[in-house]
Parts: C-alpha cells; structure tokens; sequence
C-alpha cells in the first residue's frame, strides 16, 4: 500500500507520467460550488492532481462538465426487482456510482445466506455498493419472517470493508423501551464505531431525542417540512427521498437552505425497474430538484459530497486529488444527460452505452442456498372474512404515500363474512405466509385499487415478504397466489380463472435472474395487464401492495396474522362492535 501511494506522488508530482488524464473538461468543484478548468491525472483508479498533466492515455472531455458519480443514501437492490448486478448496470448507466444498499427484504427471507448472496453479486460488477446490515429481522413479532438476525449473526460481517454499519433501525418501541435484541445490535455499532441509520417514520419530539441519543443520526423517512425542520435542528442528516411510492422531494425541498443543506442528500429507497428505466435514478431527483428552483450545483453538491461524507466514505464524492476517480461526463447540468461514465478511472458507459467487458458474468455460489417457498395448501376458504357487524376497519391507500388511513366504514356482508364490492372500491386484501408453513392468512378490506374484476399478488411484501393478494374474488386470489407460490415467487395479474401476465422472481421471491431490459419489458407487460382490470393508474398498484404489508408505517396496515394499528402498534380485529 505504501508504494502505491509513493507512486501516486511521484504522479502528482510531475514526476512519472499518469495512467490516465482527462483534458478539456469543466469540473464541477462541490467543495465551492463552481466550475475549474484543468486536467484531471489518474492513477491506479485514484485522482492524483488537477492542473496540467500529461498521461499514458489521454481522453478528451470536449469542453463537457465533469461530475463526480452520484451516490444513492439509502436503497433497497431487491426493491427494483434486479439483482444487484444487473441494479448496477442500469445504476451506471445513470451516473450512479456508489450506493448504500440496505439488503433488508433479503435478509428477512434468508437471514445471513441471503447477505452473503447480495454481498457475492455486488463484488462482480465496476461499482461502489455498499452494505447497512438490516436492523429489524423480524421486523416486529407482529408478522412471520423467513428468518432471525440477531447482533451475534452480525459479526462474521463486520471487518467486510463493503459493510458501513446498522440499516435503517425502524421498530422505534424497541429502541424507546430499550430491548435487548436492538440494544444489542446498536452497541455493537457503537463499538465498532459504524454507521446507524434511522427510520423515524412519525416520530417527533422528545421521541426524537430518544432516537438520536441511541445513535441513530439519519432519516429517510420525513414527509413534512415540519419532520424535516425538527431532525436538521437536532442535527440529524435528512434524507430527501424520491421513489417509486414515496415521493417526498417537493414537500421537503423547501426546507434546505445555504445553512443547512449541507446536512441534506438524496435517497431513492425503492424503486422498480421501470421507473428506473424511465426516469432514473438519483439524475432523476437532481432534475426534479433544479425544476423545482434549486440551484444546480447546490443540487449536484447534495447527491455527491454530502452523501458520501454522511457515511464517512472520505474517498468519494468529489474530483480532487486522493478521490477515487468515479465521475461522469455531461454536455448540461440542467437536464443532465450522462453520456460517458468512469467508475474507478475505467469507462463503463460510453455515449450512454454500457461497456460490457466491465461486466463478466460470475456464479453466485449462495444462489441455490436461498430458501425456496414452504405454504400450506390454500383453498377458497382461506379468504374468508367473518364479520360480527358491518362496520369494519378499511386501508385507504394514498397514493404515492407509503402512509395509509384506518377508515371506519359500512361494507357489503353474506352469512356474516365480508362480501367486495367493485361500485364502492371495497375490495378484499389477504397476507398468506410462506416461509414455514404456519398456515397464517390475515384478510382484510382494501379501498384505492379501483379493479374491477380479477386479482393481483406479489411475494414483495414488506418486510416479512409474504405473498400479498388483492382482488374482487376469492376464486381469482386463489390462482394468483397459488400461482406465485408454483413459480418461487413473483409478481401476478389473474382474472376469470386465468394468468393474464406474470413475471418471475426466483431469487429469493425478490429479485428476477433476467437481464433488466427483459424484466423492465414484463413489468411493463404485467402493469398494463392491471390497468386493464381497471387498477388506477395514480400509482403503481403492485409496489403499493407491496408496501400495504409495512406495519412500520402509519396507520392500518395487514400482515400474515390480521389487521395491524399503527397508532395501537397492535394487532386489531377488523370488525366494529
């Protein structure tokens, strides 16, 4: 190591030519927030000098602004339904270079074996990825996980130069009332002097206090500008969060100003395939930003050196000497097109192509470890709904919110079980669980999905990854789930008896083993399906039902063993007396 870091003097120094140097470009300086002219030397992967230098290869930049490579704060791989090296791919092809991943759906249907799949992946592809070790696995004892991941399954991970500390800790009771399975783990960071990254998700005040003084100093999770004010103030870092169903950007935006901004960066969290390759990744938010009235280089600023300096990775995020040559080339910092991507000093897109020979396809050697789906066989009278009255407890989904409301409301009964009704948008929901054939399936009403015949299902269902089903029929939820449960899990539009489009997720239930051009195509293909049994088109109906399993999130929500009341933090019956 110390002669390599002697040759990059001499590099630096003028003294042995670079191996690589960049001329004729614009770089965007985010320590100061402005454009420098100069070359840009690099050596074995890491910037050595900006001036004028001369190298064994020269790339012209043709007057474009150099960028340094985007970092994404806090994302869910398995959330867009790729592995994580096909996420790299359409991650680099966005001008993403690092991210920190938090591999909790995995973790929650495999334990460590899906960890160590993740991490194996990761290690094949040109990019920074970078692990959160999942907090809450099992997530709260309100829903059946796949498996347990308690602090002592931690340490084998620990000395992992890709782990930077503890994901999102988001069973806020457990940390308030100081149980030892997250006190645990939160000590363990503490030791090891790693990362902790929260999820207050309606928290405030002296709960708050609470949070932080566990060591918890970021949060993704804040909707309002009043949640964004009040963790800055408390000097937390706030994470501004623009995915798939979360879109929390222009409520938040607003609050960064000059004072405070630098505590301030960017997340997708989750986000499928689709909109990724539609839209795109942390470019995306950018964009969004600067369309909203931020100031481009402020924006560029939040997405780089603040993200990386949020999770002390003191070698990324800007182009100065002794950062890792991660950046990218665009001809306009407005809207931002990537059209040449370096990703440790090596091109892995040129003219908004992917290099592939940076992409060698390598077995995973924990891929047939992951556990397969285990459900007790499911008849039509797994969906039933007994009521006592009828007036009953209803998710009201919000669209493009992971919050939803608990409505009290009068719904259709027959012989004492609940009945659908398509006019009224009250349609059924079921969690069945699949990992250690309980035979648990908790079932309950639904407004906001708007079908009108037919069912949907999914086996991402945060965070336990049940199978999830929505639909206006028993006999329909029926095929979809036992179709899912047939093909190792995926995602499922069925009507009148019939598969109308499926697409496979093998890997786990979670992640397809496709190409991500081939799983965007049917996605879409399987999108169209639901909007043709008349799913609203105001968000995406199957990564909304993904989140309606989430009893981290306020307010009514369902899981494999019933109705789950935030506000309560309990289990609740559906019917009102």
């Amino acid at each position: 190591m110390e002669s390599l870091r002697t040759k990059h003097i001499l590099v630096a120094g003028k003294k042995e030519p670079a191996d690589l140097v960049i001329k004729h470009a614009q770089i965007v300086n985010v320590f100061t927030k402005e454009i420098l002219t100069g070359d840009v030397a690099i050596c074995d992967g890491k910037i050595v000098g900006i001036g004028q230098y001369e190298g064994k290869e020269i790339y012209d930049a043709k007057n474009q602004y150099l960028v340094p490579g985007l970092i994404d704060g806090h994302v869910h791989i398995e959330s867009s339904l790729l592995s994580p090296s096909e996420f790299a791919k359409i991650s680099l092809l966005h001008g993403v270079t690092s991210i920190i991943t938090d591999p909790h759906e995995i973790g929650n249907v495999a334990g460590s074996i899906g960890l160590d799949f993740m991490i194996e992946d990761a290690q094949s592809v040109p990019m920074n990825i970078f692990i959160m070790l999942p907090s809450c696995v099992p997530v709260t004892p309100f829903e059946t996980s796949g498996a347990v991941l308690d602090a002592q399954s931690f340490i084998p991970f620990l000395d992992r130069p890709e782990v930077l500390g503890l994901a999102e800790v988001m069973n806020y009771q457990a940390v308030a009332n100081n149980e030892k399975t997250i006190i645990d783990k939160l000590q363990l960071m503490h030791e090891k002097n790693m990362k902790i990254d929260g999820h207050a998700a309606g928290i405030q005040g002296d709960e708050l206090n609470v949070y932080l003084t566990a060591g918890i100093k970021t949060d993704h999770e804040a909707t309002n500008a009043q949640e964004a004010k009040e963790r800055l103030a408390l000097g937390m870092y706030l994470m501004i969060r623009e995915g798939t169903v979360a879109k929390d950007l222009e409520a938040l935006l607003p609050v960064v100003t000059p004072e405070n901004s630098r505590r301030c960066l960017f997340v997708t969290d989750d986000k499928l395939i689709d909109d990724l390759v539609a839209e795109g990744s942390i470019d995306h938010i950018i964009r969004q930003a600067i369309h909203l009235g931020m100031e481009p280089l402020q924006a560029i600023q939040m997405a780089t050196l603040n993200a990386a300096e949020c999770f002390g990775l003191s070698q990324l995020g800007a182009i100065a000497p002794g950062y890792q040559a991660d950046f990218f080339l665009t001809n306009d910092l407005t809207t931002l097109p990537i059209n040449t991507v370096f990703s440790n000093g090596k091109i892995v897109v040129e003219d908004a192509q992917l290099n592939l020979e940076q992409f060698p396809r390598q077995k995973n050697t924990y891929a047939q470890k992951l556990p397969k789906m285990d459900v007790k066989p499911l008849t039509v009278d797994s969906f039933a709904l007994p009521l006592c009255t009828e007036k009953a407890h209803m998710i009201e989904v919000i669209p493009n919110s992971l919050l939803t409301n608990d409505c009290l409301v009068e719904v259709d009964t027959k012989n004492g079980v609940f009945v659908p009704s398509i006019a009224n948008d009250q349609l059924k929901i079921a969690v069945i669980e699949r990992h250690h054939r309980t035979g648990n399936v908790g079932v309950g009403i639904v407004k906001g999905f708007q079908l009108k015949k037919g069912a949907l299902a999914t086996t991402v269902a945060h965070d336990s990854h049940n199978i999830v089903v929505v639909g206006t029929n028993d006999e329909d939820m029926l095929i979809a789930a036992n179709q899912l449960i047939k093909k190792g899990g995926g995602m499922i539009a069925v009507a009148d008896g019939q598969e109308l489009a499926c697409l496979p997720l093998p890997i786990g239930g979670l992640m397809s083993q496709e190409p991500f051009l081939a799983v965007n195509e049917q996605l879409v293909s399987l999108t169209k399906e639901a909007h043709a049994l008349g799913a609203s088109q105001s968000f995406d109906p199957f990564l909304t039902l993904s989140f309606l399993t989430l009893s981290v999130i306020p307010e009514l929500k369902i899981t494999d063993k019933g109705l789950f009341s935030f506000s309560k933090f309990s289990l609740i019956e559906p019917s009102i007396r």
